[in-house]
């Protein structure tokens, strides 16, 4: 990341909400899987490494947000798909595939677009994210009961 990105970062995560930091996660993550994949487009081990290394990093941030215990199907789908997401990245690693890490990038951005449209009917109404996230298997799960949601709203 170049010094402008980090200095952008750093003041767009000053004000932001317990979402917006959550999303910036995901975008990282998302960054990191695109990188990586490049990297092994170019035979570029080393980068691909560094960068599937800082991925698994923000995958253990994102896994100290959610409540362990009772904390509900949310917590037990975000787990299982951590836990998914970590296994496709060794198993691309292993198999030398950047097209694993790229489905994964998408998987990653789709979960942070539901991250992003909760952030946006949150602002709607006040609500704040919580600090940490409680109660998907997979966020196909977490898609479907945010699209219930959505396709329920009319003018």
């Amino acid at each position: 990341m170049s010094p402008t990105e980090m200095a952008y970062r750093k003041t767009a995560l000053g004000g932001a909400s317990g979402f917006g930091l959550l999303i910036a996660l995901y975008d990282t993550l998302a960054g990191d899987l695109r990188r990586a994949a490049e990297a092994e487009r170019c035979n570029d081990l080393e980068t691909r490494c560094l960068q599937v290394n800082h991925a698994l990093q923000v995958i253990g941030y994102l896994e100290d947000w959610v409540e362990r215990g009772p904390g509900g199907e949310l917590a037990q789908q975000l787990m299982a798909f951590y836990a998914s997401l970590r296994r496709k990245m060794i198993e691309a690693q292993a198999k030398r595939s950047a097209g694993i890490l790229e489905q994964q990038m998408v998987e990653v951005l789709k979960v942070r677009g539901i991250w992003q449209g909760l952030e946006l009917r949150g602002s709607s109404s006040k609500a704040e994210a919580p600090a940490r996230i409680a109660a998907p298997k997979y966020p196909g799960a977490l898609l479907a009961q945010y699209e219930r949601g959505r396709s329920s709203w009319s003018a």
